[in-house]
């Protein structure tokens, strides 16, 4: 991490407006890759779990650092992709809907992650259809984007729009090594602000859509920072933001003058050991919105 500490200044010279976050996060105590089910797995090739704990930790300081509250869910022996808490389930207004992975080797998170919920005061629903959270569901303003082509359902987002009564709009990711909507778009600008609700604005990765996606996304989203190829090859995309901090990776250094250019401050946080099993910033992070 290498730039938070420029908050304060960047702040000062823009317009954006850093909103508290309340994250669930899970302390990779168990992460290793002994199985493949997206492109970045290689099971032969060795893993160092306390390095990719030092890393997640990390990510972790800097969210408090920066005001944002973080809960965590203890690891299950046996499960180490319950580091990306992204996709555990899908929360808005004290709501949780949880997750039916598609692949056999996830299937054991469901239930941890639901009686999480349950738990801490969240209003638990058990999905129907196949889906992976929100790795595939993004919340921008009160539209939520729905990811389909490798993993979650089209099936989903008709019951994801009934759960939460919002518009849903679908988008199909054809390229494998962006296998959830998260490592293809980003949501910058904050849900809500003072005086009432911002526009919100993403960045995406032209690249991993079809055709129609594309049109969708150019039509409602004209103001959209364009990723390059190199720098959502390194997961540049899988960030998360609270309006005015970006957190990405150090390797995606055109995606971080963009993000300057607009007003951002850009914190740069390495997870490269947790990216041997598809994951980044964003996987490693669930969007709590209510309960306590």
């Amino acid at each position: 991490m290498s730039t938070q500490n420029t908050a304060a200044s960047a702040a000062s010279s823009s317009n954006r407006i850093q909103q508290h976050r309340r994250y669930l996060m899970c302390r990779p105590e168990h992460f290793t890759v002994t199985y493949s089910i997206n492109p970045w797995m290689e099971p032969d090739r060795p893993t160092d779990t306390a390095k990719a704990v030092a890393q997640w930790e990390e990510l972790y300081n800097a969210y408090l650092s920066l005001g944002h509250e973080v809960e965590l869910i203890d690891q299950v022996p046996g499960l180490p992709d319950m580091v990306y808490t992204a996709n555990g389930g899908f929360v808005i207004d004290g709501k949780a809907l949880g997750v039916k992975f598609r692949v056999e080797e996830r299937r054991g998170e469901e239930q941890p992650f639901m009686d999480w919920f349950a738990a801490n005061g969240f209003d638990v629903v058990v999905p129907q259809e196949v889906q992976e959270g929100e790795g595939d569901f993004l919340l921008v303003g009160d539209t939520i984007l729905a990811g389909t082509g490798f993993r979650s359902v089209g099936d989903s987002h008709r019951e994801i729009a009934e759960v939460f009564g919002r518009e849903v709009v679908s988008l199909t990711l054809t390229d494998p090594r962006f296998y959830h909507l998260d490592t293809a778009i980003a949501v910058l600008d904050p849900v809500e602000g003072p005086g009432g609700v911002e526009k919100a604005n993403i960045a995406y990765l032209p690249g991993a859509f079809d055709e129609a996606s594309r049109r969708i996304l150019e039509e409602r989203y004209p103001d959209a920072i364009l990723v390059s190829d190199e720098d959502g090859d390194v997961f540049g995309l899988n960030s998360a933001s609270d309006g005015l901090n970006v957190f990405i990776s150090p390797r995606a250094h055109g995606f971080e003058r963009q993000l300057r250019e607009r007003g951002y401050n850009p914190v740069l946080v390495d997870l490269s050991e947790l990216l041997l099993g598809g994951g980044g910033i964003k996987c490693c992070t669930l969007e709590l919105r209510g309960a306590r």
